[in-house]
């Protein structure tokens, strides 16, 4: 009879974890460069005497390791690797501009200092650049207002830079409860209801987020975060032929977030998890094949 066709795993299609908990996956990763499940083991040799050879060989550990490399960030790659699930936002149609705090000092933000900031009713939601902004106090009636990247100043209005200290604005002689504009950044700063008396030297920040459709944030290092064991499904791409590879790993574990950027490239980033023993499947993973 002839020889069986020969069997063979062509591309990658996705990788998709779920709760071990529950079976419900946390999501898919599609953009995939590659994946590979490992089980790369260990021997113990007995070597004694003159003989250039083992005179016993004995299994030693296994280690069974996924990896991939994705160019896509989804949402449980942060609560599985990071060890934090992100928070994500609804769609803001006007932008947001975040409570004005301090932060070095307590005179900038005080009814003797700025009360809010906020864009600028009816035109600034337009002009709203991403980034973080600090103010800064110049005297006890003047402050500086300085942006930390210009990657969003050519939104809306173009913003610029006045000097290479990162500044935007400089406003000076305020009084009490007047209001300051930054046109081609969309903001207004208002003063307080009392005589100005912040202190030279002291800083507060504040945080914009243009008008988008999608935004979230995530805060990864906290004391309390924790990385969950999870179940994996890896499939290959389905051949022209119909054949279909699948490998289940049931008990993984990841510590560890790469992210990663180059000039005119993708992201990609490189993430991999250990697989240990399953007492329920009795094993580390099931592979399954059909045609």
């Amino acid at each position: 009879m002839p020889l069986s066709k020969p069997r063979t795993i062509f591309g990658v299609h996705s990788v998709t974890p779920y709760s071990r908990t529950t079976k419900i996956p946390y999501g898919e990763a599609q953009v995939l460069k590659g994946s590979t499940f490992t089980m790369e083991g260990s021997t113990i040799e007995l070597k004694a005497g003159s003989n250039k050879f083992s005179w016993q060989i004995e299994d030693g550990d296994i280690e069974a390791t996924l990896a991939f490399t994705v160019s896509e960030y989804p949402n449980w790659l942060f609560e599985l690797f990071g060890g934090k699930a992100p928070t994500v936002g609804t769609a803001e149609s006007s932008g947001n501009v975040s409570a004005i705090v301090d932060f070095n000092g307590i005179s900038v933000v005080a009814a003797t200092g700025i009360t809010s900031v906020t864009a600028i009713p009816s035109t600034g939601a337009a002009d709203l650049k991403m980034g973080k902004y600090v103010v800064a106090a110049t005297s006890a009636n003047s402050f500086k207002v300085y942006c930390l990247s210009d990657v969003d100043f050519g939104r809306g209005t173009d913003g610029t830079y006045i000097n290479d200290s990162l500044e935007i604005a400089n406003f000076t002689g305020l009084t009490s409860g007047v209001t300051s504009d930054i046109t081609a950044f969309g903001l207004r700063i208002t003063m307080g209801a009392s005589t100005p008396a912040m202190v030279t030297g002291d800083t507060a920040t504040f945080e914009v987020r243009p008008i988008n459709t999608f935004n979230r944030t995530v805060k990864i290092g906290g004391i309390a975060d924790s990385f969950p064991e999870f179940g994996c499904v890896i499939y290959a791409q389905k051949s022209g032929s119909g054949a279909l590879f699948e490998i289940d790993a049931f008990k993984m574990k990841a510590i560890g977030i790469t992210l990663g950027a180059e000039r005119k490239a993708f992201a990609e980033s490189e993430y991999s998890a250990k697989a240990s023993y399953d007492q329920v499947q009795n094993g580390i993973c099931a592979i399954t094949e059909v045609e």
